[in-house]
Parts: C-alpha cells; structure tokens; sequence
C-alpha cells in the first residue's frame, strides 16, 4: 500500500515484534497489546465509530501460529534487468562483448532450444514467469547459510569474496537466499571455479528431473546462475514430475498424519515397490496419487518376478541359448515380445516411464507369467528334444531381455534374479548389462 500511494516506509517494530514509536504506554510493547491500548484511547477520546467481528486473512507462523508481523528492513538484490557485456567466449548462448541481461539469457537457454522442458506445457509457464520476473530479493534473516559477502566500516561498504583488510569491518549477518546457494549446484558440485575432469564431463548436466512445484524457485535458478557464470545452460533437459497426493487426492501432509514416510514403506513392501508404485501413473508434470494398496500392489509384481525367475530357470537354466534353434512358433513368440520392447524402449526415450513401466508390468504378468510359463510347462517335460530345447532358450531370452529392460524400474529383484542365471562376478552384474535392443 505504501507502494501503490507513493508512501514511505517507517519501521515501527523492532525484531521482538515490539513498538519503537508512540507514547510512554505504546514504546516497548509486543503489537497486540499496543492494538488494544490504542483502540482503548479511540474509544476514551469518542472516535471509535463503531466495533465488529471480521474474518482476515492474516499470514501466521507455521510452527507457532502467532502473527506474521510486516517489518521492513535493507535488504541485497540481483538485477535481473541491468545490461551487462556478455563476458565468454564461444559459447552459443551470446556473443562475447554482446549486451545481455540475466533476464535475456534465462530467455535464450530455453527459446533456442538448449534446453528443453517436459512437459513441453511448462516451458510456456517458464516463458510467463520470466517475462514478470522482478529483482531478486537474495538476504535472508536467517541463523544458518551461505553469509552475504558485504563488510561495514562506518560510511564505507565493501562487496568481495573475500573479506576486507584492516580493522573494524563488520560482516552483514544477513544470509544468501537458499535458492541463490543451490543455484550454483549444477557446476559447483563438480569442482568449480577450477576446470575439474568431472566438470569438463559431466557440464553441462544430461537431464535434471525434479518437482513442477519448483520450476522458479530451483530450474530457473540455475539456468540463471550457470547462464551468467559459465555462458551455457546447466541441463539438456528439465523432466517435471507431479506431487505424490494421498488417496483422497489431497497434497500429504506430515501435521495431518497423511504423508508415507519412504523408509517405512520400503521396510513394509520394499524398495522395489516403491519405485514401481512412484512411476507407473505417473505422468510427467501431473499430481499423482500413491498409497499402501498401490505399493502393495507392486510388491505382489516382485514376488512373481521372482517366482517366476525360479521357475524358468529351475526348467531351462543350463540350455545353450541359440535363436536359430528356435521352432517358428517360438520364434513368433519372441518376435512379438521385442514389438512390446521396441515400443517400451521408444517410451523411454521419450521420458514417457509411465508407459514404459506400464508395459513392462503388464507383459511380464499377464502374458510370461500367466501365458507363456503356462503354456511352456508341457514342453518342459516332453520327449521331444527340439521341442523343449526351442522353449528353454525361448523362456531363457525373454527372461533374460525382461530382466534387463525392467531393471531400471525395479534393480534389486531383477539383480538376484540375475545373480543366479549368471553368478555373483561383479563384471556380470545387471547394473552394467546394456539395454536390449534389436534392429
């Protein structure tokens, strides 16, 4: 409102929420008591027209739920829109000496496609929002965090990375928004300012996946600072996915006893489960819904991995695997399975793990497992030599391409599976198995 009306802005309150100005009665004591003095002399004096119950909406502490009181203070900003030259050389997001804003590289990194954002929705929500981006507040009132590098000395102010020489300087006790610290993550994790092997491999980053909810606070933020800093974009590809809801469809939350705590579900159900349950439904940038049946649901598709695994392999596991050996029934069998895998590893190119984990679930259950292992078990124990060979190396290939393709989605089941087709050697563990493809 002081704003808006061309006001200035007068502290009345100190850190303690207690008055600075008024009378002998007012200096000194906490906002609501002040209020109550107040209104008391409005109505000594005759000028309390008239008194009501309103509702407000009035901000409240989360921990305490006492007031929020306004308190204006000095604070640091970053100039989004000041123009500075742009300082790098061969890079492709400006050209070195070309004058640029904060604002205008964090345009560039998505318009010219250095970085895509999936959904391709939010890169028009991101679009939006820097287009209203004002400067950005980064002090913080806070104990704890990175503390702003500016020094005091009576009329004199200082602003380094490092700390003036002499005498008397005082540190700003303000700390760096969390958001300005983490914004450095994508390079400062990899050994910058010095040119690490890590940061020469590993920048700029594939692909950041995190929560829709931050967009601004976090992905913005670091195409900001590794814009500015290092003149490329931090990630190739920014993958947003949905808040896990509870089952009514409501954000979770800890106070109202609705949040799954991770580690006790995968001590209920397992890690496996868990993941399965996060991914299947899950469609990027959509809220999505996780509870016990769901998890549950999950651990009953580990147990049939395994179940099945042993099966297959109790029956098959010594056969030498050799497509020509296959029978054309066998061999239409497996040719139908990579169609699925061909479409499954195009899902997941695409980032689109919710179909992929789908597909997966659904082949391995309800057409390995219900089907093929039922319709296999005959041929297991026939006379007919040919026959039973083309079905064990059938069941050994489909078991063995399944494994690989849903280890991502579900590594520690699918490892032990592994473990016993092919021993414990750690140059033959299903982490380092490349994915099955097939032209």
């Amino acid at each position: 409102m002081a704003r808006a009306n061309d006001l200035s802005f007068v502290q009345v309150i100190d850190e303690k929420g207690k008055m600075t100005v008024g009378g002998e009665d007012i200096v000194g004591k906490k906002t609501a008591e002040a209020r109550e003095i107040i209104a008391q002399k409005l109505r000594d004096a005759g000028l309390m027209i008239e008194e009501k119950k309103i509702t407000q909406n009035v901000s409240t502490a989360e921990r305490t739920g006492a007031i929020i009181e306004p308190l204006p203070k000095l604070q640091w900003f970053v100039a989004v829109n000041k123009e500075f030259a742009f300082p790098h050389k061969d890079k492709t997001i400006a050209k070195e000496g070309e004058l640029v804003s904060l604002k205008v590289l964090m345009h560039r990194a998505v318009e010219s496609g250095a970085t895509t954002i999936l959904p391709d929705r939010f890169a028009k929500v991101y679009e939006h929002w820097i287009n209203n981006l004002r400067d950005w507040c980064i002090s913080r009132q806070i104990w704890y965090g990175h503390r702003i590098p500016v020094w005091y000395k009576n009329d004199a102010l200082y602003c380094d990375e490092k700390a003036p020489e002499g005498d008397d300087w005082i540190q700003d006790e303000d700390t760096l928004d969390t958001w300005f610290s983490s914004g450095t993550w994508s390079f400062s994790t990899l050994g910058w300012p010095d040119e690490t092997n890590d940061f020469k491999t590993y920048h700029p980053n594939d692909l950041l996946e995190t929560g829709r909810d931050i967009i601004f606070f976090w992905v913005a933020r670091m195409i900001l600072m590794s814009t500015c800093l290092l003149g490329e974009v931090p990630f190739k590809t920014v993958y947003l996915h949905g808040l896990a809801l509870g089952k009514d469809g409501k954000k979770m939350s800890k106070s109202a006893g609705t949040a799954l705590d991770p580690l006790e579900v995968t001590e209920k159900y397992g890690t496996d489960a868990l993941r399965m349950a996060l991914i299947v439904g899950n469609a990027p940038g959509n809220d999505f819904k996780l509870y016990d049946e769901k998890v549950k649901a999950y651990k009953h598709f580990a147990n049939k991995i395994w179940n099945a695994s042993r099966f297959v392999l109790s029956n098959s596991g010594d056969v030498v695997i050799d497509e020509k050996l296959l029978t054309e029934k066998d061999l239409a069998t497996l040719a139908t399975w990579r169609a699925v895998l061909k479409d499954i590893t195009e899902d997941t190119e695409k980032y689109n793990l919710y179909l992929a984990g789908e597909k997966l679930y659904s082949y391995f259950w309800h057409t390995f497992a219900d089907v093929l292992i039922e319709e296999a078990k005959p041929s297991f124990q026939s006379e007919n030599v040919s026959d039973k060979q083309s079905v064990q190396i059938l069941m050994n290939i489909l078991l063995s391409e399944q494994l690989r393709a849903l280890h991502p989605f579900m590594p520690f089941v699918t490892e032990a599976v592994w473990e016993i087709m092919h021993g414990d050697n750690k140059e033959n563990l299903l982490l380092i198995q490349s994915w099955p493809t097939h032209s």
